[in-house]
């Protein structure tokens, strides 16, 4: 029997601990800091869960060390560190934080200790990395790269037509944080929600798509001139987020009001979370295209991938917790399996160059109904 602990019981990982749950060679243990949640997680799936604060060191040590991998779905501002005392445990991981940290600095740690560090292991970044990382072994050689993401609600409401589907810090951060792309093999920054463009899509149609921090690790690993990833919302999204970041809604500084010292960002996202408070039930739809061109067998061919999803009406699971958290699950189950066993720090891009690990992984994924449309062309 395999311990499996799962960080974070939210959208995705609990969506991940159900999906792991149905295998009954594995046990599986959900870790969240409030115990209202460890409460709901059992008593509406009968999943075993635990209380813990990730961010104290010892508790997460000892418990880290009891199981046999470790799925990261903590909020970013705490997954590095989270990552790091993983690590340190000499124990494998999964993970899908969204940090801002570099991960690829603890690559010699993981290798020092003999660990198998996949991380994120998501939808983008993660099956985004899976799909580069093949494509980057066919093409010779690949030349570009664009990957549009976004996780949507299925009924548009005014004035976001938008919710939360996964930590909602995390978003913000989307929003605020400093974009590095690759430009004629140059690493080039821009301001993120910038370079807003309209892409149709199917079976949803026009969304908006502006620029956001998703490359991470592609930026070091993939040899390619030009990367670049934008996040997709319904037309408008990106004007009103623009607007609130200019005017200082999401300031990290402190103000002085009325003698109180106050973060605009924490009111902010009090008030926005309300906002993105999901509506029908969670219904949601995940979409995402990654544009590929290069030489391949001799002619210049442009690849597009798409992906769509939409919530699961049997399970109740949003589409970016079954494409984030199961694409997650896959990887847990290939490393458990043996299939997959490189000590460092691991990005899906290079289990996306090992052909057989690609197919296997495309297959588990597309026995829960999550499958990637392709299509090639030459290019002129």
């Amino acid at each position: 029997m395999k311990r499996i602990l799962v960080l974070g019981g939210g959208l995705v990982g609990s969506a991940i601990a159900r999906n792991l749950s149905r295998d009954g060679d594995l046990e599986v243990t959900v870790a969240d800091n409030s115990s209202q949640v460890c409460d709901t997680l059992t008593e509406k799936y009968g999943l075993t869960t635990t209380q813990l604060d990730v961010t104290h060191k010892r508790a997460l040590t000892q418990l880290v060390r009891k199981t046999d991998l470790v799925v990261g779905a903590v909020p970013g501002f705490v997954g590095y560190q989270v990552l790091k005392t993983v690590i340190k445990a000499e124990t494998a991981i999964v993970d899908i934080s969204f940090f801002p940290e570099d991960p690829l600095a603890l690559h010699d740690l993981a290798v020092k200790n003999n660990v198998t560090a996949v991380i994120d292991a998501g939808l983008a970044p993660g099956l985004s990395n899976l799909v580069i990382g093949r494509y980057h072994e066919e093409y010779d050689p690949l030349d570009s790269f664009v990957c549009y993401v976004g996780g949507l609600p299925k009924v548009r409401k005014w004035p976001f037509e938008y919710h939360a589907v996964f930590s909602p810090a995390d978003v913000l951060e989307e929003y605020t944080r400093p974009v590095l792309m690759k430009v004629g093999g140059q690493l080039v920054t821009r301001s993120a929600l910038t370079d807003l463009e309209l892409i149709d899509l199917p079976r949803i149609g026009t969304l908006e798509a502006f620029n956001t921090n998703g490359l991470r690790t592609l930026l070091a690993t993939m040899r390619v001139p030009d990367m670049q990833e934008k996040t997709l919302r319904y037309p408008g999204h990106a004007d009103r987020m623009r607007m609130l970041r200019e005017v200082g809604f999401f300031d990290r500084e402190h103000l002085d009001i009325g003698g109180e010292k106050v973060r605009p960002i924490d009111v902010t996202s009090r008030l926005l979370f309300n906002a993105w408070q999901s509506t029908e039930d969670g219904r949601d739809v995940a979409v995402m295209r990654i544009c590929l061109s290069g030489s391949l067998q001799g002619r210049h061919i442009k690849t597009v991938v798409d992906l769509y999803d939409e919530y699961d009406e049997q399970t109740h699971t949003t589409a970016m917790a079954r494409t984030t958290g199961y694409t997650c699950a896959a990887v847990v189950r290939l490393i458990l399996d043996g299939a997959y066993r490189q000590p460092g720090i691991r990005p899906l891009e290079y289990l996306g160059a090992d052909k057989a690990v690609y197919r296997r992984l495309l297959g588990d994924l597309a026995d829960w109904g999550i499958a990637l449309n392709v299509q090639q062309v030459a290019e002129s």
